[in-house]
């Protein structure tokens, strides 16, 4: 049954296919969100909302591809010297600033940028955050090298960096992990504005540049493209099967209530699972 039909026809009985804790042999059923751009705070209570579904097992794994209009997000760890303040960030800029819980400095997300929000019971994949994170960094880096740009990790920095004599930054990481779910995530610069960034001072970083994959290659390239590819290199590395591809307009009307009770956690895989619907 589709979602269209879930939502409009609704349902009769609980779930045959609710998520359990039970250890699942081979691929993952896992619900991939994409294709849409969605403001940062509507994005994390997006989250919060899946997290709680997730810690509950009313739902699979999900991973969100979005893009954000343009925002500056404070971690946990920012400090006074990382930014010039919000009433003077707010006149440089005019770019809204918003606290989160996440992990990591203050960073920039905008237009062109790919951000991934994993949505998953951690301890199904790994040990603990720093594993997690590291496997984050590999699909990262797996996912330039498609594009032939070689990244690397940077150890005690988190993220993907490029160059050696001068890294460069390419793609940040911050995560939360709340009852064992994971929230937040990562974002890869695909074509983004790049000025943004040098009013602040990115992951709390000193001197730390940032690039993005149109600055490195001859051809602007297509985000749609490379949401494709680390959707699959993601499914790929964390053993997981998209059994819905759902846009994120349509999934964030279904998260919703009173439509929520209605979003399964088992439904009949796509003709193209992999793909951006």
């Amino acid at each position: 049954m589709s979602l269209d039909r879930l939502i409009h026809e609704g349902a009769a009985a609980p779930f045959a296919g609710h998520a359990t804790a039970e250890r699942v042999e081979g691929p993952r059923p896992a619900t991939l969100v994409c294709g849409g751009t969605m403001a940062y705070d509507e994005a994390w209570n997006l989250q919060r909302t899946c997290r709680a579904e997730r810690a509950a097992d009313r739902c699979h794994d999900l991973l969100l591809l979005i893009e954000h209009p343009s925002v500056y997000t404070l971690g946990r760890t920012t400090q006074d010297q990382h930014w010039p303040g919000e009433a003077q960030l707010s006149r440089e800029t005019s770019i809204p600033v918003i606290r989160t819980e996440r992990g990591g400095s203050i960073t920039y997300h905008g237009p062109g940028q790919l951000v991934g929000y994993p949505i998953l019971r951690l301890s199904d994949y790994c040990a603990g955050p720093k594993a997690y994170v590291r496997m984050l960094e590999e699909v990262l880096i797996t996912t330039l090298a498609e594009s032939g740009i070689t990244a690397r990790r940077r150890e005690g920095l988190p993220g993907v960096w490029v160059g050696d004599d001068r890294p460069s930054k390419i793609a940040s990481i911050g995560v939360r992990i709340s009852h064992g779910i994971t929230t937040h995530g990562f974002a890869l610069n695909v074509c983004p504005d790049l000025e943004p960034f040098s009013h602040i001072v990115p992951c709390g970083i000193s001197d730390c540049q940032v690039t993005s994959m149109s600055a490195l290659m001859s051809t602007t390239p297509d985000l749609r493209v490379v949401q494709q590819q680390l959707a699959a290199l993601f499914a790929a590395r964390f053993q997981l099967t998209w059994t819905e591809s759902v846009a994120l307009e349509q999934f964030a009307a279904v998260m919703e209530p009173p439509n929520r009770q209605l979003f399964p956690s088992s439904i009949p895989a796509p003709a193209n699972p992999g793909g951006a619907p």
